[in-house]
């Protein structure tokens, strides 16, 4: 694990917090969507906050 402060670990925390509510607001909207272009769109939107949250993990390590 890289050395970080505190401060920069709460704000990773909060982060990581604000990418997991995306990932499932995003996903949620998907399955909830009938329309086929819209529903690609919003799982594309997801999937990239699922990147962010996983990039963001790797300074955890």
């Amino acid at each position: 694990m890289a050395n970080l402060t505190t401060k920069e670990l709460t704000a990773l925390e909060d982060q990581l917090g604000v990418e997991q509510v995306l990932i499932k607001k995003y996903t949620a909207m998907s399955g909830q969507c009938t329309d086929p272009i819209i529903k690609n769109k919003l799982s594309a939107i997801a999937g990239r906050h699922q990147q962010h949250y996983n990039t963001l993990m790797t300074h955890l390590q």
